[in-house]
């Protein structure tokens, strides 16, 4: 008997001396850097009607996270960020070339814009992916970065660099990585068909699914309907008074869901003004989507009403922070 002790004991030892090497290892490395990566050669056309269409996506996914006070791209820091990842700092992206992207080809933005990996083989991790981003709709967000439109106008303001924590240095050796590129034509979605409309708008377009689903981590971004908690919210996320917000539960669950509170206009006028049926505003980080048509957030709607329900009490869990805050 003691014999087998000693061996458990060793066998525990050197397990908890290997975990204890890797972490140190983890710590000191960093996000770990890869391979130089091959980009497309790519060369995209600027069109009036790609920089229009460019410039609403970019309201719902660029301007929010990189606008300064005067409204340009140069960066900020990302307090709505839970302190569990650190401090983080979302980049430049005006036209500068030193600070900015200015120097970037067109193939080496849809590379980072689709993997999340940079042309030198860094890896930003908190930065969304989006795979499933039509090839067109793809092109119009470079184009508008291209474009004269005010906010991507070269500013030299440098770029603060991100202070990542411990948890999400781990997190990036063990399950973020970077996304591999796709190897054929990504369509946009049938405009015909209101479901398609729908789940492409809100997922491919808008990475709803990346906030309101049961946390950061385990999510697939590919295969978006396999994420845990898929739209049935409860990611914490930091309000603008720096309160813990817990994100909506968007399935159609009759007692926690937003079937018993939202018609299909009520859904619309929610998230293009960001107005509650009853008159209430939407808490921050949650902001208007004022850019997207009332058709394309109509078919958001028709689309949640197909997934799975899930019940999940997130206004009891909010007033409950509520009620600690005070």
């Amino acid at each position: 008997m003691k014999k087998v002790l000693k061996v458990l004991g060793i066998v525990l030892g050197s397990l908890v001396l290997l975990a204890g090497s890797f972490c140190t290892y983890v710590a000191i490395l960093g996000v770990p850097t890869y391979d130089k990566p091959t980009v497309p050669v790519v060369s995209v056309e600027v069109t009036p009607e790609r920089v229009s269409r460019g410039e609403i996506i970019s309201q719902i996914q660029c301007m929010g996270c990189h606008s300064d006070n005067n409204n340009q791209l140069t960066g900020k820091y990302m307090g709505e960020v839970p302190a569990l990842f650190g401090k983080i700092y979302s980049k430049n992206i005006t036209q500068d070339k030193e600070k900015g992207i200015g120097q970037w080809t067109d193939g080496q933005l849809i590379y980072f814009l689709r993997t999340g990996l940079r042309a030198d083989g860094s890896y930003a991790p908190v930065m969304p992916q989006y795979p499933n981003l039509s090839d067109e709709d793809l092109s119009s967000v470079v184009a508008w970065l291209r474009s004269d439109r005010f906010p991507v106008q070269p500013n030299s303001t440098e770029p603060q660099s991100s202070d990542f924590s411990f948890f999400t240095k781990l997190l990036t050796h063990l399950v973020m990585k970077p996304l591999p590129y796709p190897q054929h034509f990504v369509a946009p979605a049938d405009s015909t068909n209101s479901l398609a409309l729908g789940k492409y708008t809100a997922d491919a377009l808008g990475d709803c699914f990346g906030c309101h689903s049961a946390n950061f981590v385990d999510q697939d971004k590919i295969n978006t309907e396999r994420t845990k908690g898929y739209y049935g919210g409860g990611n914490e996320m930091v309000g603008i008074d720096g309160q813990k917000v817990l994100t909506a539960n968007l399935t159609f669950d009759e007692q926690t869901g937003i079937g018993r509170k939202y018609t299909r206009e009520q859904f619309i006028k929610a998230v293009k003004l960001g107005v509650r049926p009853d008159g209430s505003i939407l808490k921050y980080p949650m902001t208007p989507k004022m850019g997207l048509s009332d058709r394309e957030v109509g078919a958001i709607y028709d689309y949640l009403k197909t997934i799975p329900k899930i019940k999940n009490d997130i206004e009891s869990k909010n007033a409950e922070l509520e009620m600690r805050k005070k």
